[in-house]
C-alpha cells in the first residue's frame, strides 16, 4: 500500500500544472525524473473538507466556529475558504451537526453558496451523526467519535483525492498553495507548521510533534499536551521544546482511497474500544496506522503563523492579527473580491 514520496521541488512544479489543468485543458503535466510526462485525464475537482462538527467545549461553550474575527463579520473560515480557491480548490465540504446547521447555514453556508457558484466551486454539506455507527450504539455516549467519523460522513460526496482542516484554524496561504499542488500526486501528505508559529499567549495547547525522515517523510506523530510559552521558547511538562520542529495542525492531503480505510478501520476500532463512551476514531491515529503498513507520508513545511480561538481570550489577539493581514495587503477587505473564476 505503499506510495512515493513526492520532493517538494515537484510539488512545486505541479502548481503550474494544476492552473493548467483548472482551466480546463484535456492533459495534465506530471515533472518526472526532470522530465514532463503528459497524461490525459478526466476533469476532476479538487476538495477541501473542513471540520466543523466540533462542540466548542474550550470555548466556554459557544459555538466557536462561528464567531466573526473581523469588522465585516468573516469567521476564520471565510479565511480558509477564500485561500483555497485562490490555490485552485473547487469544492469544499463542510461537516457539521444537525443542530447546528440552521446557526451554521445562517452565519457562513448560505453566504459561501452565493460567493462560490459564479467562481464555479462547488458547496456541499455532510452531517456527523453521533449514531450512524455499525452495530449496536453504546448507551450513555454523548461525545462525538472523532475526526476520522467525522470525514466518514463525507462519504459518496469525494471523488478524487482531498485535504482536511479544521474550521477553527487559520493556516495562512502557503500551506494552501502546497496542498493544491501536492493532491494531484495521489499522495498521502501533512503539511506541518513550525511550533514556534502555533501557540497561544492564554493557555497550554495540545500539538502533534512530528518526526521526520531526511527526505521529508512522516514517520511519526508525538500528541504533546500541556505546551506553554516560557521565557526561552516552550516547554511540556518541564521539558524544553524545539521551537522549529514542525507540527500537525490536522491539515490533512489524502487520496481518495483513504476513505475506504476509513470505512474499513472504523468497525475495528469500535470492536477493540477500551472506553466505549469515550474513545475517538481520530486522523492522526489512523495514518500512525498506515505509516506502521509501510504508507509513505510527505510533509508540506509552512512557514505561515497559525492562529486560532483556543481560548475565548485568544479572540482579541486573532481579531488583531487579521486587522494586521488586511493592513499588509494579504486580504482586501472585500474578502473575495480578488477571486476569479479560472
Amino acid at each position: 500500500m505503499g506510495v512515493v514520496i513526492f520532493s517538494l521541488h515537484r510539488v512545486k512544479a505541479q502548481e503550474a500544472a494544476i492552473t493548467d489543468w483548472r482551466a480546463g485543458k484535456a492533459s495534465r503535466s506530471f515533472p518526472r525524473d526532470g522530465k514532463t510526462e503528459e497524461r490525459n485525464v478526466d476533469r476532476q475537482r479538487t476538495t477541501l473538507v473542513i471540520l466543523a462538527a466540533g462542540i466548542g467545549s474550550r470555548f466556554g461553550g459557544g459555538i466557536k466556529q462561528l464567531e466573526p474575527v473581523d469588522g465585516q463579520g468573516h469567521i476564520i473560515m471565510d479565511y480558509s475558504i477564500h485561500d483555497a480557491i485562490a490555490a485552485g480548490f473547487d469544492r469544499v465540504i463542510f461537516i457539521i451537526r444537525r443542530d447546528i446547521e440552521q446557526d451554521f447555514r445562517a452565519v457562513i453556508g448560505s453566504r459561501m453558496e452565493k460567493v462560490c457558484e459564479p467562481l464555479g466551486v462547488e458547496v456541499r454539506y455532510a452531517f456527523q451523526e453521533l449514531r450512524n455507527i455499525p452495530g449496536a450504539f453504546p448507551e450513555g455516549r454523548v461525545k462525538p467519535w472523532g475526526t476520522g467519523h467525522a470525514v466518514l460522513a463525507c462519504d459518496g460526496l469525494i471523488d478524487g483525492p482531498f485535504a482536511v482542516i479544521n474550521a477553527d484554524d487559520y493556516y495562512g496561504r502557503e500551506g494552501f498553495r502546497k496542498a493544491a499542488a501536492f493532491l494531484a500526486s495521489g499522495a498521502y501528505g501533512l503539511v506541518g507548521y513550525h511550533l514556534k508559529n502555533t501557540l497561544s499567549d492564554n493557555g497550554g495547547v495540545t500539538r502533534g510533534i512530528c518526526s521526520l525522515s531526511p527526505e521529508g517523510a512522516l514517520m511519526g506523530i508525538a500528541e504533546t499536551r500541556g505546551i506553554e510559552k516560557t521565557a526561552g521558547g516552550a516547554a511540556a511538562n518541564g521539558k524544553a521544546l524545539d521551537m522549529e520542529a514542525l507540527v500537525s495542525m490536522n491539515f490533512w492531503c489524502l487520496p481518495a482511497s483513504f476513505m475506504e480505510v476509513l470505512k474499513k478501520g472504523f468497525p475495528a476500532f469500535l470492536a477493540g474500544m477500551e472506553n466505549p463512551l469515550k474513545d475517538e476514531y481520530l486522523l492522526p491515529t489512523i495514518v500512525d496506522g498506515l505509516l506502521k503498513e509501510g504508507v509513505q507520508v510527505t510533509v508540506l513545511p509552512s512557514v505561515d503563523q497559525w492562529f486560532g480561538v483556543t481560548y475565548k481570550e485568544d479572540k482579541p489577539s486573532v481579531t488583531e492579527s487579521f486587522r494586521r493581514l488586511h493592513s499588509q495587503g494579504v486580504y482586501q477587505e472585500d474578502l473575495y473580491g480578488d477571486l476569479q473564476k479560472p
